[in-house]
Order: C-alpha cells, then structure tokens, then sequence
C-alpha cells in the first residue's frame, strides 16, 4: 500500500492557541491557504496534472479547506473526497475551544517535553489507545492496490505513522516524530520519506 499523509494548514485556533480537537470546525487563516497552496505545488510536481489516486480526508473543516486547495493543483474534483470521522483529532474532551494557558494555569502542564503530545488524557476526551484503534479499523477498509493521500490531523497523524511506520512507545501506543502544519509523508512498506517540509508550527497542540 502507497499512502501520502498530509497534516492540515494553519488555523485560527493554531494561531490563537487554542483547544481545537475533533469537532470544531475552524477556519485556515491567510498563512494556512498559503501554506495549502505549497502543499498543492509541490504533490503537483509529484504527481502531474490529474493523477488517479484516491483522495480521502477527516471530516474536519480544516482538513476539507486544505483539501480543497491541493484539489485545485492536482486537477482533481473536490467531491472525490471521500471523508472517514476515523481520520478526526483526537478529542479533547472538556478542553475544546478553551487556551492551552488557562489550562496549564487550572491543572499544570499537559505536553509531555520529550515528545510533544499531551501527558494528561483530556477529561471526557480521548487517549492514544482509542486512537490507534479507530485508525487500525480505517487502514482496514484502504485498497491495497491503490495509492491514496491523506490529510489528517497533528496528533492523529503521529498515531497514524506510528501504526505504519514505528516511532516511540506512549502509553501503549507507537507514536511518531513531529512535523509541522503542511508536511506531506510518503509511506510505504513500513517505510516514511518526506514529500514536503511544511512551514507551520511545530507543536504538540491538537491540530
């Protein structure tokens, strides 16, 4: 199996610092679009014009407005997309919508330093085991035989690539490296190599 996994641009919430997680359909602001745009430029110099591949997204708004700008550069119709809610962020409970700093200031720290993902299972959230999990039953469903990209989330992608590729053990879970907002992966026999280097931010928020 061939799968190109993308993390999503930039968001109001990115730039705002807050708690995005699964459901909150936020918009890319103007650095996103042009961060999208750079990812649509360069899978189009990889794939050429119109490339027969199956494109396939987190229902996110965030994920859909990016997918629909590499839709454009590859010549591909945006209702080709298909959605998964497999592919969300992680749900973070309690904390959607608030300031990773009222948080920290309420409970203490919640990024793990080392690693760059929450230390703290958001309350009423979700944690990496139920995450790997929905993404395992996801990967079930691909055709092998088929290329696919992807465009995910911050969090859900490193569970992702873990599951794919390896990275390092997290409460039960093989988590990945980071990469910031707009990095395309190319993935293939338990194998990575990055496509494009986003210029996004480098953090362990929910994105």
């Amino acid at each position: 199996m061939l799968l190109y996994l993308a993390r999503h641009a930039e968001t109001v919430y990115n730039a705002g610092a807050r708690m995005q997680g699964h459901m909150t359909h936020t918009p890319l602001t103007r650095v996103g679009f042009g961060q999208a745009e750079a990812m649509g430029a360069a899978l189009r110099d990889h794939f050429g014009p119109a490339p027969d591949i199956d494109l396939c997204a987190s229902p996110s708004g965030r994920t859909l407005q990016t997918m629909s700008v590499v839709c454009e550069h590859l010549e591909r119709d945006f209702f080709d997309v298909t959605t998964d809610e497999r592919l969300l962020e992680i749900d973070v409970g309690d904390w959607q919508g608030r300031r990773y700093a009222d948080i920290v200031a309420d409970i203490g720290p919640i990024i793990d330093p080392a690693l760059h993902v929450f230390s703290v299972p958001p309350p009423n959230g979700e944690w990496y085991p139920a995450i790997a999990a929905r993404l395992t039953a996801w990967l079930a469903t691909l055709d092998p035989a088929r290329t696919t990209l992807v465009i995910s989330h911050g969090i859900t992608a490193r569970v992702l690539r873990g599951l794919l590729v390896g990275g390092t053990d997290y409460a039960g879970v093989r988590i990945a490296s980071n990469a910031p907002q707009g990095t395309v992966f190319r993935i293939e026999d338990g194998a990575e190599t990055p496509l494009f280097i986003g210029s996004g931010a480098l953090s362990g928020r929910a994105a």
